[in-house]
């Protein structure tokens, strides 16, 4: 019986990433992921339709919260078998179901005490989706594999996870299903990065996989490069806060926040930027940054010549990192600053709160600096809607907004192709996952004109023959 796939996640949207593979007599999960969507998070509270007992081993392809995030769930659904990624992604995985755990924990109080007091129920139940006591019932759960390394999970079927240069410790995981005399290969590209970028190796080309399950987050367009990201990022610095506003950054804990963090080291010491106070707001990506103190072997060569040279990748005068909740408020007192607050897509986190005290501020500017899913606070704002809604309340948008391209941590429409154009012969069939549905459809034109045999966008629920 050829490899069967259920998607039940990231089909034909962005978040959710969860594959259910039945092969070689074993059920595997590539990926466990939160819906981050506002039209999907319902999906977070339902049971996986695939039962959790039942499933032999989980595989991950990197960290992010939308690809780690129902782990939890699934434990208490009955899940207590291993679950394999590289060791930074155990890492960064505990951190960050640790701190989606508490901010869930905290938005549950919160709306608990605003229903109470607008004497009404909200849409979902006003308990947290998990606990940190349930997230780090996982942790032991966790079994380190590293790129390169052939994992054998039974007599057929094997695993082997490469690295995708997405964020530290991001891996494609290749799964090889014996059949009798020949092996049968399929790729799971996770998400992939963009070549030459800072910190990150790029990343590998593989040659065979007779079908590939490949994300299509940028599949209809390639990524716009407004000149020298720095330079971008020291004008918007100069201008906002020599009128006294404050730059925000909704920021990615997870590589975006380590990534400015560099980028604004190097302005500093060449002087290229004003001497303002930089927040870094996030506990969690304070805690990152340790993690990619002590993974350097996955780094890239410039990284690595800087760390020889004595160089501090993050540090630099002004920077401060916040952890305390008392702390973050005291950043209310100040004007002409830069903050860096979590989430990326603004859908939770300290953001939130930054965001509902600067963004009625015409002298304000609000600067995202990577992809917002439909359905998010950040796209709202990015796609110029006014008012929007913070923490149940509108918001009129007065502050300016604008974007800062070329610190994707996806790859776009040409290095989709370009990975996928490595594979000789090209793959049988190609299943388009962890996209909008606009995004995957114009990148299947592009994929039959490439010469693959048959291109699919699956629905949430269908199954699938993978050869």
């Amino acid at each position: 019986m050829s490899m069967q796939i259920e998607f039940l996640g990231a089909a034909r949207q962005v978040t959710g990433s969860r594959y259910v593979v039945h092969a070689g007599g074993l059920r595997l999960m590539i990926d466990c992921g939160l819906f981050q969507e506002r039209a999907y998070v319902e999906r977070n509270w339902a049971c996986c339709p695939v039962p959790a007992g039942g499933l032999d081993a989980v595989l991950l392809t990197h960290a992010h919260l939308d690809h780690t995030g129902l782990l939890p769930r699934l434990m208490q659904e009955g899940y207590a078998g291993p679950i394999h990624a590289t060791p930074p992604s155990i890492d960064l995985t505990r951190i960050i179901l640790e701190d989606a755990a508490e901010i869930q924990e905290e938005d549950a109080a919160y709306k608990r005490k605003r229903h109470e007091r607008e004497g009404r129920r909200g849409r979902f139940p006003e308990t947290p989706l998990y606990t940190r006591a349930d997230a780090r019932a996982v942790l032991p759960l966790l079994k380190p594999v590293g790129y390169g390394q052939r994992l054998v999970l039974n007599d057929s079927v094997t695993a082997t996870w490469h690295d995708a240069g997405h964020i530290l410790g991001s891996a494609m995981i290749e799964v090889g299903v014996r059949e009798g005399a020949r092996e049968r290969v399929v790729v799971f590209s996770g998400d992939l990065g963009q070549p030459d970028r800072v910190l990150l190796k790029d990343p590998t080309f593989l040659r065979r996989a007779d079908a590939l399950v490949m994300e299509s987050t940028y599949g209809d367009r390639d990524h716009r490069h407004d000149g020298d990201v720095r330079a971008r990022l020291a004008e918007l610095i100069r201008e906002t806060t020599s009128g006294g506003g404050n730059l925000l950054i909704p920021t990615f804990a997870v590589e975006r926040a380590q990534e400015l963090a560099y980028h604004l080291a190097r302005l500093a010491r060449e002087k290229a930027i004003p001497d303002v106070p930089v927040y870094l707001d996030s506990p969690m990506a304070a805690e990152v940054l340790d993690v990619f103190r002590r993974h350097r072997t996955f780094l890239d060569a410039e990284a690595l010549r800087l760390l020889h040279e004595g160089e501090p990748l993050f540090d630099f005068p002004g920077f401060r990192i916040v952890t305390t909740q008392k702390d973050s408020k005291e950043i209310n007192r100040v004007r002409g600053c830069v903050i860096l607050a979590g989430s990326g897509m603004c859908t939770a986190g300290r953001i939130k709160h930054h965001l509902a005290r600067n963004i009625g501020d015409p002298l304000c500017t609000i600067c995202f600096t990577g992809y917002q899913a439909e359905g998010t606070l950040g796209r709202e704002i990015l796609d110029g809607n006014s008012p929007v809604r913070i923490h149940g309340e509108l918001f009129e948008v007065r502050a300016r907004v604008t974007q800062v391209s070329g610190l994707s941590a996806h790859a776009d429409r040409k290095g989709l192709l370009t990975w996928s154009g490595k594979y000789a012969p090209p793959p049988r069939k190609v299943f388009l996952t962890h996209g909008e549905l606009s995004a995957a459809r114009s990148l299947a034109e592009e994929l039959r004109r490439a010469g693959v045999g048959e291109v699919v966008i699956p629905e949430y629920g269908s199954r699938h023959a993978a050869y």
